[in-house]
């Protein structure tokens, strides 16, 4: 009798624990010492409370603060946010976690509206486009560009025919790129800084096209053997810049960050990533050089150099997050320039 009872008493303290165990697993509880966060968000100029963010988790991410404000403003969606812990500081990423910012339990943010946005495909859209059909507007010599003599008529050099079919055949390139091989991330830009990207792009290609096309001018120095060589270069370096983009469209990435290695395959015009980590650049400033030498125009000259040295911080910055990011980085490559930057 008294060993029944003993064993009665072991068979509820086993089924006390399992139903201790299932409610554990049934649903997390709070630590007596979990701290929830309040998030204040207001308006940077008169300092006005837009919302009051009450019992926000500690792990939560600006992303997620965002998305809370686009419930209670549905005008301005998260990629048209910017929230700040000072009005005129910088803003916060959207992977920042909460607890790691320094603020208290109640942290106080100041919200900016970046305008209307677009995706990156779209950006790359509208920066191809015009270039191309603007380029070809002033091929066609259409009426008040030129004389009235000159209205709808041909160069006589071959060269400028050349440097529409190049001109065009970059442009057509990128627009096929951006539909069929590139990956972009959900970021957007506001939709005044398209503008003045598409006023930069859009102004170069009529400065280009104006003196390429224009009925005085002039073909390049040494002649054929310039042209020639030049344009063998510009395909090179097109078809170049096209069999990276395919490698690039291939490796694994965390959003925009590469999370392997792009090395080179059997295509040679890939062996350039043995030297550097962003070929396609070194290609598309190898286009656009051999662009210049082939027009020997200046207004193609300066755009070069720009785009040479916003590519520069382009590559350097990419190069960085290869070689901080990615275990096993080869050493021997450099940004963009081989063994040297």
């Amino acid at each position: 009798m008294q060993c029944l009872e003993l064993r009665d008493l072991f068979t509820v303290a086993q089924f006390i624990k399992a139903r201790c165990d299932h409610g554990l697993k049934a649903g997390p509880t709070k630590d007596k010492n979990y701290v929830f966060f309040e998030v204040e968000i207001l308006d940077p100029k008169n300092k006005a409370q837009l919302c009051y963010l009450d019992k926000v988790e500690p792990n939560a991410t600006i992303a997620e603060i965002k998305t809370l404000l686009h419930r209670i403003y549905p005008k301005f969606y998260p990629s048209r946010q910017a929230l700040k812990l000072h009005p005129e500081g910088k803003a916060l990423k959207d992977d920042d976690v909460l607890e790691d910012l320094p603020v208290g339990t109640t942290a106080t943010m100041f919200f900016h509206d970046l305008g209307p946005q677009l995706g990156w495909t779209m950006v790359f859209l509208a920066e191809c486009l015009g270039p191309l059909f603007i380029y070809l507007l002033f091929y066609c010599r259409i009426p008040y560009i030129y004389s009235h003599e000159y209205e709808y008529t041909r160069s006589p050099f071959k060269v400028v025919k050349l440097a529409c079919w190049c001109h065009s055949l970059h442009y057509i390139k990128r627009i096929g790129e951006t539909i069929f091989i590139h990956r972009f991330s959900d970021g957007t830009l506001p939709l005044r800084t398209i503008m003045l990207l598409c006023l930069y792009y859009w102004g170069f290609a009529a400065w280009q096209a104006y003196y390429i096309n224009h009925p005085l001018y002039t073909p390049p120095t040494y002649g054929r053997l310039q042209i020639y060589c030049a344009l063998a270069m510009f395909l090179v370096c097109e078809i170049g810049n096209l069999s990276v983009h395919l490698i690039l469209n291939r490796i694994s990435c965390n959003g925009s960050r590469p999370t392997e290695i792009p090395y080179p395959t059997n295509n040679p015009f890939t062996w350039l990533f043995f030297f550097v980590s962003c070929p396609n650049y070194t290609y598309e400033v190898g286009s656009w050089l051999s662009f210049t030498v082939m027009t020997q125009c200046v207004p193609v000259g300066v755009f070069t150099f720009l785009g040479f040295v916003q590519m520069t911080i382009w590559a350097r910055t990419k190069h960085k997050t290869y070689t901080q990011e990615v275990k096993g980085y080869p050493e021997l490559r450099t940004a963009i320039i081989p063994l040297f930057l």
